[in-house]
């Protein structure tokens, strides 16, 4: 039979433990529920975050581990892609300004 985890009581604001109902009514769940969600939420930034940090830390302080992991994630995720701007299956339709030859008026899409 599994026992229940202890609990404790903590003090909030009233207005903090009706932003809590609010959410847990919302989302049909515990209020206790919604507070282990922020905190788990919590977690992850703050983890991202330091990723982040030491990311920034190799990059200035160690140019060719930067460069060597650089290298890698190509090999793994391939290159960058041609444009951000425009939706795969249009790719090689559209000409941008900054990719077009001298001379070459490409497609207006103002038209």
């Amino acid at each position: 039979m599994a026992m229940k985890p202890k609990a404790t009581t903590i003090r909030v604001s009233v207005t903090t433990r009706d932003r809590i109902a609010a959410l847990a009514k919302k989302a049909g769940e515990p209020m206790t529920a919604i507070i282990d969600q922020a905190i788990r939420e919590m977690e992850r930034k703050q983890r991202w975050q330091h990723v982040a940090e030491q990311m920034e830390q190799t990059r200035r302080e160690d140019p060719q581990a930067w460069a060597d992991y650089l290298a890698e994630s190509e090999l793994v995720q391939g290159g960058p892609p041609r444009s951000t701007r425009i939706a795969p299956e249009w790719e090689g339709l559209i000409t941008f300004p900054e990719e077009r030859d001298e001379g070459d008026p490409g497609r207006d899409l103002a038209r």
